[in-house]
């Protein structure tokens, strides 16, 4: 089995793909070779990402009261979940995150909106409106996450000054229908396209430990490599109460370890960013996401869940031996 996992580092360190039987045997590595999977893994970050580490931070700009009915998600109207609920905020608050994304060490700063997405009206003006002041007053890269959008919406944000989307596929597509029926997967595939195809970085990834297989991990990874996204944020399932996965167990941080480690094999050139659910999930072994391949996590606090104090996770990177991406990306 070293010599196998050797042989799948090579490979990656090559930009060479991995088949589906070699990523099923890398995830199923007995547990005595974990830290050997991960000792590779962390070859390839360090090969692609060297020892900087990129933080991001977002600002749920519009919670709950949304249409859809993810399975995981606390801000359906379909779920019974008590989130705080509140309209499309104002630019001076989005600032206000903004300027707090930069005090925690962030390098990137996502503006989150609930709903199927926006499209047209006032709250695609408002958004522009935000992101074009972000644009001459912050400098941090500006990211959002609006849902599904039109093409006519993405042009309107690129020229406000967006630099990148952010649009999960959620989980594989075998296995997407268990997690959301009010929109098909065809739709968010097209998302993250038209994104592309308008000059948009993109940002998508998925949510791990809601039921699916391991093959169905790795179906979501090869989804992602054909479409060559250039950032996979891994969040693992923290059940909500209320919601349809309120009761599911958390993975096993061994578990999480093992889908980080294999992303970074698959997609080994691309940012791996560890995002929601981590705390709970990987609890004292959160360090260890970089070693697994991780070159990218999320800091402060989620949607609608508390995040680890920014302090803490600074405080780690140092310990590490790692260094905290501080540059703003160019225009």
């Amino acid at each position: 089995m070293l010599n196998f996992i050797h042989e799948m580092e090579g490979k990656a360190l090559n930009r060479e793909y991995i088949d589906f039987d070699e990523a099923y045997r890398l995830i199923t590595v007995d547990n005595s070779y974990l830290f050997d999977f991960i000792a590779s893994s962390n070859r390839i970050r360090e090969r692609f990402k060297g020892k900087t580490i990129s933080l991001c931070s977002i600002i749920n700009a519009k919670s709950g009261r949304c249409p859809e009915d993810c399975a995981f998600c606390s801000q359906s109207i379909h779920h019974k979940s008590s989130i705080q609920e509140y309209p499309l905020v104002e630019t001076d608050k989005i600032l206000e995150g903004a300027k707090m994304a930069i005090t925690h060490g962030a390098h990137k700063f996502g503006i989150v909106t609930s709903g199927k997405g926006i499209n047209n009206g006032n709250e695609l003006d408002e958004i522009c409106n935000s992101v074009n002041t972000l644009k001459n007053e912050i400098p941090i890269h500006r990211c959002a996450s609006l849902g599904i959008l039109s093409r006519e919406a993405f042009t309107r944000l690129r020229d406000a000054g967006l630099q990148e989307y952010h649009h999960n596929l959620e989980t594989a597509r075998s296995f997407f229908n268990n997690v959301c029926t009010t929109h098909t997967y065809d739709e968010d595939v097209e998302t993250i396209r038209f994104a592309k195809d308008a000059g948009f970085r993109t940002c998508c990834g998925g949510v791990f430990g809601m039921g699916e297989s391991v093959e169905q991990r790795i179906e979501l990874a090869f989804t992602l490599r054909e479409l060559d996204v250039d950032s996979i944020p891994l969040n693992f399932l923290h059940p909500i109460r209320g919601t349809p996965l309120e009761n599911t167990p958390l993975l096993k941080p061994i578990e999480a370890l093992k889908i980080i480690a294999l992303y970074r094999f698959i997609l080994p050139d691309k940012d791996i960013k560890v995002a929601g659910g981590r705390e709970y999930n990987l609890r004292d072994l959160q360090s260890l996401v970089f070693a697994a391949g991780a070159n990218s996590i999320m800091v402060g606090n989620y949607l609608t869940t508390k995040g680890r104090n920014y302090r803490e996770d600074l405080q780690m990177i140092r310990d590490l031996g790692l260094m905290i991406k501080r540059q703003v990306d160019s225009e």
